[in-house]
């Protein structure tokens, strides 16, 4: 049975948070704490499967006790579970940046704490989390990495040179994968001879921000992409939060449009839906990436995509995923081309489509 520490300031809220935990036979919570500061006594001297862990605390907010189990090194697979989450998408990124492995919306009310979506997905996230193997609190890219960085990237793009073809990239990310996309996207150059097309597992309102904050680590353009965007070579587009993006080929170029079609694999947008949508365009060929997450989300779709077009799979390996569930369900499915840890995804990247 996992073990969890629940940490919230609300007493109805713990009490909603564990009767919700261990009505699951997996888990049990073993310690409850009111603050960080509490949590932090007892993540000294406990190890857990797994911390729910509330954002606005007195006394220590969540975000101060990643810091402080970032500072002493403390090894901790932490699930942010707070109402903040759902209007401070900034928070919520700090907290992934921070160490967080993942998020749950938490509504304002415990009634709709008791309701099947709020449980489900705080059970999935859990189950995905505390199987982890991810190394607790690495540290996220920086503008500084980003400097260091560049002199691979220059380096890697004299060897690509020019790659014939029209291509596109579209990589697949989830739980884990903000975080692993401030690795690939700031190590992407402005003058790749290719789109990147990126699904990223992650509720309405919080796709901007990590737009937002990969554009101002990169030298490549990072967008929320927006219906009716043109594809265009060295550009990064990230589906919006809440839709299913696609692409179609009109009038000689590359069109983004979104469908609200019902959540695919449990998620919107859908990965597969993106690859299958690719089938259909006017590319030579898709370089496709999978990085981490749970589930499997990309495998149906690349695998459709294999039987229409030339396609070249990386997947990240196990070592490097946060979750090692959709790169190992390409992997499987025996789709992939290679597999190599995080840090080596851009260069393979740009080796396959080449610059201009």
């Amino acid at each position: 049975m996992k073990k969890i520490l629940v940490v919230d300031d609300s007493a109805l809220m713990r009490r909603v948070l564990c009767d919700i935990i261990e009505q699951d036979k997996r888990f049990q919570v073993v310690e409850k704490a009111t603050n960080g500061l509490e949590a932090l006594e007892l993540l000294k001297k406990n190890t857990y499967d797994a911390v729910v862990l509330d954002v606005n605390m007195p006394k220590m907010s969540g975000l101060e006790l990643l810091k402080e189990l970032q500072k002493n090194k403390i090894a901790a697979r932490v699930v942010m579970a707070s109402t903040d989450t759902k209007e401070g998408a900034k928070t919520t990124l700090d907290a992934l940046e921070l160490g967080a492995l993942d998020f749950v919306h938490k509504p304002v009310s415990a009634l709709e704490c008791r309701r099947d979506l709020f449980k489900n997905r705080l059970i999935q996230i859990l189950a995905a989390v505390t199987e982890s193997k991810a190394p607790s609190f690495s540290r996220a890219f920086s503008i500084d990495d980003a400097k260091k960085s560049k002199k691979m990237v220059e380096l890697v793009s004299r060897h690509a040179g020019k790659v014939k073809g029209n291509k596109v990239v579209a990589i697949a990310s989830s739980t884990g994968g903000p975080k692993a996309l401030q690795s690939v996207v700031p190590r992407i150059p402005a003058n790749l001879n290719a789109p990147v097309v990126i699904v990223q597992h992650m509720p309405v309102g919080f796709t901007a921000s990590l737009a937002d904050r990969l554009n101002s680590l990169s030298e490549a353009e990072v967008k929320e992409a927006a219906e009716g965007d043109v594809l265009l070579p060295g550009k990064v587009y990230i589906a919006k939060g809440g839709k299913h993006l696609k692409i179609r080929s009109s009038g000689g170029r590359h069109v983004i449009y979104y469908s609200d079609e019902p959540t695919r694999e449990g998620v919107k947008p859908c990965a597969n839906y993106m690859y299958e949508s690719l089938s259909e365009c006017k590319y030579d060929a898709v370089v496709c990436a999978v990085l981490t997450g749970m589930g499997a989300d990309g495998t149906k779709g690349i695998s459709y995509l294999k039987g229409k077009k030339k396609i070249h799979v990386i997947a990240q390996d196990e070592e490097s995923s946060a979750v090692y569930g959709m790169p190992k369900s390409v992997a499987v499915a025996g789709l992939t081309n290679q597999v190599v840890p995080l840090e080596q995804i851009a260069q393979e990247i740009i080796m396959n489509v080449g610059v201009i």
